[in-house]
C-alpha cells in the first residue's frame, strides 16, 4: 500500500500562461504528469464510507480508482472508471467536481479536497495514449433500442446498453456526434479529438450513430418503433436559445450564445480558412453568468476582441459558473460588470450594434431559487460602447419531438415530463434524460440520467 501524502493543498494543475492562451484555442489546462498524479492520489484517505461516491451522479468508485493510481496501476484505475462512465476524459475536464465529489471529500475539511477530476482526466488520457487493446464487442442479446441525440445522456445510455448486448442506434440531428460536447464547450476546455476518441470507443462496441437525422422531420418516434425498436430514449438536449425580449435584440451583431459557440466550436469559425466566418468584434458584452457565458466571453477574447464584458445582474458571489472558469476568465482579461442588467441594445444607421444601455442593480430578499433578488436602482442607467452582444441566459428544449409524438407530455418550460428516476415519460417505452428533461444543466447530470434509463430499459426488456 502506498504511503499517504498529507499535504493540505492539492497538486496545482499546470496551465498555459494567461496572456498566451487568451490568443489561442489550445487547451488551457495541460494535465498532470505521471508523478503529479501519483503524488495527488496518495492524498486520498480511502474512506470507508466513501462520501465522494454518493455525490457522483454516475456513482464511480472514486477511492478504488484513486488507490490504483496511488499504486501506479493506471490500467486498473481506468477499468474501474469504465465500469461507471463511458466518457472519463470528458468528465475529468468539465464536471463541476467542486459541487459534487470533491465537495464531499474529507480532505477538504481541513485543507483542499483531493483533485478527483484531475486524476480522472489523467487516467483517461494515460489510457488513450498508452493502451493498445481494442474494446471488446459484447454478444448480442436480440433486443433493439433507438436513442435520439448523441450528447452526454444519449452517448451514456447507448454505451451502457451496448455493453449489455443491445443493438443501439443513435439518431443525431447535426452532422457530427457529441452534442454539447462538440458544439457548446470550446476547444480550449475540451479538445474535440478527445470527444471523438470516446465516440469511436462506443462505435467499436457496436453502437451505430446516424447523423443528419432530425427526429420529428425525417422520422418520428412512432416510426422508430415500427422499425423494430422496443424502447426509445430521448436525449435531444436543450438547444432553443432564450432572449430577454428587450429592444434591439434583432440588430446585426446580437447572437445567442448557442449560435456563437456552435459556429466557433462545430464549424471552426475562428480559423482563417473557415467557410462560416464569424464577426471579429472590437467590444463585446456577454449577458449571463453561467459556464456558457464564460465560454462565450473567453472565445470572443480569443477572436481578438479588445474588451469583453460579462454583464450579470447579481454579484460575483452568485455567479453560477464554476469557480475555476471564473478565475480563468479574470486571468485572461475578461471584465466583470456584475450587479448590472441590460435594458436596451442600441444600433447605428446600418442596423449594427453600437452599444447597450444598462441599469445598476442591488440585491434584495431571496427569491424562489434561494438567491437574493436583484432590484433596479432608479436613475442608474449607463451605456456600454459595443459592437457585439451575446445572450447567454439559458436554453430550453426544441419543441419538435414532443409536437410530433402523441402522448409525450412536457411542462410549461417545454421539458419532457418523466414519471420517476428511470426517465420513463408519459409515453409507453419512451424514456428521456439530460437537458431535454431538466433544461440546461451539467454534462455529468445528463450522464447520470442516461445510466438510470439504461438500467430501467434493461429491466423492462429482459
Amino acid at each position: 500500500m502506498a504511503e499517504r501524502n498529507m499535504d493540505l493543498k492539492k497538486c496545482p494543475m499546470p496551465v498555459q500562461d494567461a496572456d498566451v492562451r487568451n490568443k489561442n484555442f489550445d487547451e488551457v489546462a495541460l494535465g498532470y504528469t505521471y508523478d503529479m498524479a501519483v503524488n495527488e492520489a496518495r492524498r486520498c484517505l480511502n474512506c470507508k464510507n466513501k462520501p465522494c461516491v454518493g455525490a457522483c451522479p454516475v456513482q464511480i468508485d472514486i477511492p478504488a480508482f484513486i488507490e490504483r493510481v496511488a499504486n501506479e496501476d493506471m490500467e486498473g484505475a481506468f477499468n474501474i472508471l469504465s465500469e461507471s462512465t463511458s466518457l472519463p476524459a470528458v468528465c475529468g475536464r468539465v464536471c463541476p467536481q467542486e459541487n459534487q465529489c470533491e465537495g464531499q471529500c474529507v480532505r477538504g475539511i481541513k485543507g483542499e479536497p483531493v483533485g478527483i477530476g484531475r486524476l480522472e482526466r489523467f487516467v483517461a488520457d494515460y489510457h488513450r495514449e498508452n493502451s493498445t487493446e481494442a474494446p471488446v464487442k459484447p454478444e448480442p442479446n436480440g433486443h433493439k433500442v433507438a436513442v435520439i441525440g448523441a450528447g452526454p445522456s444519449g452517448l451514456t445510455v447507448a454505451g451502457d446498453l451496448a455493453k449489455m448486448g443491445y443493438k443501439v442506434t443513435i439518431y443525431e440531428a447535426l452532422h457530427l456526434a457529441g452534442g454539447v460536447l462538440v458544439y457548446g464547450i470550446p476547444e480550449f476546455r475540451l479538445p474535440k479529438a478527445i470527444v471523438q476518441k470516446e465516440i469511436d470507443n462506443l462505435k467499436a462496441i457496436g453502437v451505430d450513430i446516424q447523423t443528419n437525422m432530425v427526429i420529428g422531420k425525417i422520422l418520428t418516434i412512432d416510426e422508430l418503433f415500427e422499425m423494430g425498436n422496443e424502447a426509445v430514449f430521448v436525449g435531444s438536449g436543450a438547444g432553443l436559445p432564450r432572449f430577454m425580449n428587450i429592444p434591439g435584440e434583432s440588430l446585426k451583431g446580437v447572437y445567442s450564445a448557442n449560435e456563437f459557440l456552435t459556429r466557433i466550436n462545430l464549424m471552426k469559425a475562428y480559423k482563417e480558412d473557415s467557410k462560416t466566418p464569424i464577426q471579429h468584434a472590437r467590444k463585446v458584452a456577454v449577458v449571463g453568468g453561467g459556464n456558457v457565458a464564460m465560454d462565450a466571453a473567453r472565445s470572443a477574447k480569443r477572436l481578438g476582441a479588445e474588451e469583453v464584458y460579462i454583464v450579470y445582474r447579481r454579484s460575483m458571489d452568485e455567479l453560477p459558473a464554476r469557480k475555476e472558469e471564473v478565475e480563468h476568465a479574470e486571468e485572461e482579461g475578461i471584465i466583470f460588470k456584475t450587479l448590472n442588467n441590460p435594458v436596451e441594445i442600441l444600433g447605428d444607421e446600418d442596423g449594427m450594434v453600437s452599444g447597450m444601455k444598462c441599469i445598476e442593480m442591488e440585491l434584495g430578499e431571496p427569491d424562489e431559487s434561494g438567491r437574493r433578488r436583484p432590484i433596479e436602482k432608479k436613475g442608474s442607467e449607463f451605456t456600454l460602447d459595443l459592437d457585439c452582444v451575446i445572450m447567454a441566459i439559458g436554453t430550453s428544449p426544441n419543441p419538435l419531438i414532443r409536437s410530433t409524438t402523441p402522448g409525450l407530455d412536457a411542462n410549461k418550460h417545454g421539458c419532457l415530463i418523466t414519471k420517476d428516476d428511470s426517465g420513463l415519460t408519459t409515453r409507453e417505452n419512451v424514456y428521456a434524460g439530460g437537458d431535454a428533461v431538466t433544461g440546461a444543466a451539467t454534462v455529468i447530470l445528463a450522464m447520470g440520467a442516461g445510466k438510470s434509463a439504461a438500467k430501467a430499459i434493461d429491466e423492462v426488456l429482459r
